[in-house]
């Protein structure tokens, strides 16, 4: 995948993340984007932020790498 196709990916995490951030704490966030991640995106879109976060993450929040690593 693209550099552009990851920060697009990035983005949509954190857009997950952000509309559900009303939780009490970064873990119960974490577990409706993970949740989310595994009902609606496509294998190919979860294995690429996979690989991304193995290799750099860097753009990743604290809230999404707990999100992924429930993958």
């Amino acid at each position: 995948m693209s550099s552009s196709q990851i920060e697009n990916l990035v983005s949509m995490l954190n857009q997950i993340a952000n509309n559900n951030n009303y939780k009490k704490t970064d873990e119960e966030t974490a577990k409706v984007v993970a949740n989310h991640v595994k009902r609606f995106w496509a294998r190919s879109m979860k294995e690429s932020i996979l690989k991304y976060a193995a290799n750099d993450g860097s753009q990743l929040s604290p809230t999404i790498k707990l999100a992924l690593a429930q993958l």
